[in-house]
Order: structure tokens, then C-alpha cells, then sequence
């Protein structure tokens, strides 16, 4: 079998079949206690400043200090996506 072709039923753009990526060590490191914390930290900051659910494109971000702003969801990802 080619090295390039996908394997499996599940071909959709971005599935690990697709991509040839493994998630496994992101699921476990994004199940942690201290990643669940974080999030919901950031779910209440959101529902607090009344823009969670409303699709209006912002996010809360933190700052270097610390404090917690109203971002675009964009900048926010992209700025904290991880680099190789």
C-alpha cells in the first residue's frame, strides 16, 4: 500500500485517518485537572461578560499579567496554538 493513502472509514478533512495524526497525548493532557480549570475559568469570564454563546466572534484572553480581556477568537487561537 502507498505510503500516502488514507486507511480506515473515516476520510473526512482533518480526521486522524486524514491527517495521520494521533490525538492521544493531547486527550490526556487536555484532561487533566488543571486544564479542566483553566477552562471552565475562562467559560465563566466568557458567560460573565455576556459573550459566550452569542456568536459575536470574541473570546476571553489572558493577559501576561494574568487579567482576563475580551479578544476575537482569531488572534486569540492563533496567537496560542503551538509551535513546531
Amino acid at each position: 500500500m502507498a505510503r500516502n493513502t488514507i486507511k480506515g472509514k473515516n476520510t473526512r478533512k482533518g480526521s486522524n485517518k486524514a491527517t495521520g495524526r494521533d490525538y492521544s497525548k493531547e486527550k490526556g493532557y487536555q484532561s487533566t485537572e488543571k486544564r479542566k480549570k483553566y477552562r471552565a475559568a475562562l467559560n465563566k469570564a466568557n458567560r460573565k461578560a455576556g459573550t459566550y454563546g452569542n456568536k459575536d466572534g470574541k473570546d476571553m484572553s489572558h493577559t501576561k499579567s494574568g487579567k482576563l480581556v475580551k479578544e476575537s477568537q482569531s488572534k486569540n487561537r492563533a496567537r496560542n496554538r503551538g509551535k513546531k
